[in-house]
């Protein structure tokens, strides 16, 4: 019998200059655990005068999880931060107030081909923690716990897992983990997971009872402690959950609250330009229109 609920389908969105995949918020599953938005970025070839360029945008009540497969990526902020993010590194901003950020291609990549691909995701925060001050960490891919079970590699990219801790500081019971196959095996591990689950096929294939799925889903687990399928050969998948929110999470654009007037009050300190500022940008990204 499946333990599948729910499966995503990976949509196209456009970010301006680039195109992705939107994988969540979906209008049947608005978050898993606490994490409300997840988009797969790339694989993408850039010529030697296309390049990222996201300008400075704001974000409230939330933590931005960058995480790149190829690639590189400048992030600049109100915080004062400015870090290149290279493959296997995250990149882990804490909104909380109020941020401002930029992500683009690194100045000596801009006139060369490149490749970019990798995961942006959001993860909400607390309740309790949404006005919290502004923050910014980088963690280097050689300190994000690795292991091995049989031909079987295991990353924990944050949070908690199978006993493990990643360094990254995230504020609510979470998981996200990274999961490759070199052969055809069984996993099971729901033993280590709790709250939500999900898991997100990159590369490869799994079965889950008698169903084969591919890349470019998600699939949302009926039950976290069932959570046992099959990995083909050369497989990556990523497994990320936690314990949900009592409180519901309301999104518009870059910004996500309980609150609906605290999103309002995000809006009008955009349009005014009240948002702390980013040393040496003088761009921003205009506030969208409301959806009809």
């Amino acid at each position: 019998m499946s333990n599948i609920q729910l499966i995503i389908e990976e949509r196209a969105a456009d970010i301006g200059n680039f195109l992705v995949g939107r994988l969540l918020p979906f209008r049947q599953k608005r978050a898993v655990g606490p994490f409300v938005f997840i988009d797969h970025m790339g694989p993408a070839k850039l010529s030697d005068h296309q390049n990222l360029d996201v300008g400075p945008h704001p974000h409230i009540g939330l933590s931005t999880l960058t995480y790149l497969f190829e690639g590189a990526i400048m992030h600049r902020d109100s915080v004062g931060s400015v870090v290149e993010i290279q493959p296997g590194a995250v990149n882990w901003m804490t909104s909380g107030k109020g941020v401002v950020h930029s992500e683009r291609t690194p100045e000596y990549l801009r006139h060369s081909e490149k490749s970019l691909h990798g995961l942006q995701i959001w993860v909400a925060l607390p309740k309790e923690l949404e006005e919290m001050e502004p923050s910014f960490t980088h963690i280097e891919a050689q300190d994000i716990p690795e292991w091995k079970e049989g031909t079987v590699q295991f990353k924990l990219v944050a949070g908690e897992a199978f006993g493990r801790r990643s360094p990254v500081p995230v504020y609510s019971p979470l998981y996200f983990l990274e999961i490759k196959s070199q052969e055809a095996t069984t996993i099971s591990i729901g033993e280590h997971l709790f709250g939500e689950s999900a898991l997100y096929i990159l590369e490869g294939s799994i079965k889950d009872g008698d169903e084969e799925f591919g890349p470019k889903q998600i699939l949302i687990a009926k039950d976290t402690e069932l959570c046992t399928f099959q990995m083909a050969e050369n497989t990556m998948i990523y497994i990320f959950g936690g314990d949900p929110f009592p409180e519901e999470r309301f999104i518009f654009w870059n910004f996500v609250s309980s609150r609906k007037e605290r999103i309002e009050e995000a809006k009008k300190a955009w349009m005014d330009q009240t948002f702390p500022k980013i040393e040496g940008e003088t761009e921003f990204v205009p506030l969208p229109e409301p959806r009809i």
